[in-house]
């Protein structure tokens, strides 16, 4: 009975790690994706700099509140299987 609790609590805090891990590993992804792309249409099209930047930043923390969200509900599942 007792294994099975600690197990569970384990099962929790790690999937809570590979969690977070994976949500950062994600964003660096995307806002690298987002960073190049931009990059390379401010190259071909500079008169539209201003555009693209704007699109850019909005993209780049929508990406980041996206991110908080993941590692925000990763914490909570960590909480909730080590107060089990």
């Amino acid at each position: 009975m007792l294994l099975s609790i600690l197990m569970d609590m384990s099962f929790a805090v790690m999937g809570a790690g590979i969690g977070a891990g994976l949500v950062a590993i994600g964003a660096g992804i995307g806002i690298g994706q987002i960073g190049g792309s931009a990059m390379e249409a401010m190259a071909r099209q500079p008169e539209a700099f201003a555009k693209i930047q704007t699109a850019m930043l909005i993209i780049a923390a929508l990406v980041e509140v996206i991110a908080l969200f993941g590692v925000v509900v990763c914490f909570l599942i960590y909480t909730a299987g080590t107060a089990a």
